[in-house]
């Protein structure tokens, strides 16, 4: 694909689709960039944006997380088609309240996004339909039954706090002691607030991950562009996780026998299971899977497009997005229309000092007017606001610097090149996005 193209899209022509985008972060601004570039629509809007999402649609102050706000806002500008971003919105309702108003909404209902919201909920989820998974040692809502529990543990483990957690909810603990100590923080001193009230404990698996995302009108269903996410901090998947440090998309990722096993064991269950519990998916559905030496076995359910796997996927998209969420609005999906360019796509995401912990707020960035003189290179906006006319630091994860190659190797080297032009003061990014770093431990989120 031609470089320039894939930056400036093919046209963004007004005919009548006004689609509203809830979200700020970099997952929201690639949906934009995308939705864009659809000569069908007419208007976007996003809640809250940011500074880049404001270059591409009218950016309105309201909390993405207050159902009640958005429906308001909804109410007044009318939008064709509402688009929910992150978790938050999901899990409190937002599907459910916009539709009782009639208004066309991509989203899984309030209950069914607790496959999210509840890593209990999932996890008892798993079991109940024999859905490859991590053995479970047990799930706790006090600290002293968690802490009686570790002797009948096998390390590493992993202990998960139950509700979201903005990436922070999980620990791959070596020993007893990293697992007491965590379980305290959780539990007895409440850091993860109302997240982690509950918590659960289940084997460490080992493997290579894979972001395995869907997308389903209720019936039928069409896997995305295959993404890869790098959670750690520091390269070598060393460091406390994180909500996402870069993610890249390549056909090499799925070869076709393991994607016949993925939508065997795992994807048509899923879907199966959740028709048998009276609950009709209707929206993104991610699945983190680890890839074993027995198979492939579930991590995690999200129940929205990941992040930064959404500025990878938007990068390979090669139909017209908004064309196709509508369709899935009104349970006329044709997923025969979902086509993928054959480029590999890279994000590199660049973070403030600090992150995932206290991080620096408010510090200009450099860089952002050169880079985009780069083919083939985008800066998705995550954590930035608008000030006085300059772009600054307001979150831990700042910008997604996101590029296409004719192969992977290409495609890292562009990115690369673009996060070389940007300079902000305690910028951290890992350096080996996209590249070979082993097998790892991890449990998602």
């Amino acid at each position: 694909m031609d470089a320039r193209l894939w930056f400036e899209g093919e046209g963004c022509g007004a005919e009548s689709m006004r689609i509203f985008v809830v979200g700020g972060g970099g997952r929201e601004h690639s949906l934009v960039w995308k939705l864009r570039q659809s000569p069908q629509v007419e208007k976007l809007w996003c809640a809250p944006g940011n500074a880049g999402i404001a270059r591409e649609a009218e950016c309105m102050e309201v909390d993405a997380g207050d159902v009640s706000a958005l429906l308001r806002l909804a109410d007044q500008i009318r939008p064709d088609l509402t688009i929910a971003g992150p978790e938050l919105p999901l899990v409190n309702g937002i599907t459910d309240a916009f539709r009782a108003r009639r208004f066309l909404v991509v989203g899984p209902s309030q209950v069914a996004a607790q496959l999210e919201g509840s890593k209990i909920f999932c996890k008892e989820f798993l079991q109940r339909h024999s859905i490859p998974t991590a053995r479970l040692f047990g799930t706790f809502a006090a600290a002293g039954d968690a802490d009686a529990a570790l002797d009948e543990v096998v390390w590493p483990a992993v202990i998960k706090a139950d509700g979201l957690c903005a990436g922070k909810g999980v620990l791959v603990a070596k020993n007893v002691a990293e697992a007491r100590d965590f379980i305290y923080r959780v539990m007895e001193l409440n850091e993860l607030g109302a997240g982690g009230r509950r918590i659960l404990i289940e084997e460490a698996l080992e493997g290579e991950e894979l972001s395995f995302i869907i997308l389903t009108d209720g019936e039928k269903y069409a896997q995305l562009a295959p993404t890869r996410d790098h959670k750690q901090l520091l390269d070598g998947n060393k460091g406390p996780n994180t909500g996402g440090m870069g993610a890249y998309s390549s056909e090499e990722l799925l070869p076709s026998g393991l994607r016949e096993e993925i939508l065997k064991q795992i994807v048509e269950p899923t879907l199966h299971g959740l028709e048998a519990d009276g609950i009709r998916y209707q929206g993104f559905l991610y699945i983190g899977l680890m890839l074993t030496a027995h198979g492939p076995k579930v991590l995690e359910f999200n129940c929205r497009l990941g992040d930064p796997e959404t500025q990878a996927i938007m990068a390979r998209v090669d139909f017209d997005l908004a064309e196709i969420l509508s369709s899935v609005a009104v349970r006329r999906f044709e997923p025969e229309k979902i086509k993928w360019n054959r480029d590999a796509s890279v994000c590199v995401v660049m973070t403030s000092r600090g992150y995932p912990g206290k991080f620096d707020r408010g510090l200009p960035v450099g860089g952002l007017t050169a880079l985009e003189r780069l083919d083939g290179v985008k800066a998705f906006h995550s954590g930035t606001k608008l000030i006085g006319g300059t772009v600054v630091t307001s979150g831990g994860r700042v910008l997604g610097i996101t590029a296409v190659g004719g192969n992977l190797e290409q495609a890292v080297t562009q990115a690369y090149r673009g996060v070389e032009l940007i300079h902000f003061e305690g910028m951290h990014y890992r350096r080996d996005i996209g590249m070979a770093v082993g097998r790892a431990h991890s449990a998602g989120d």
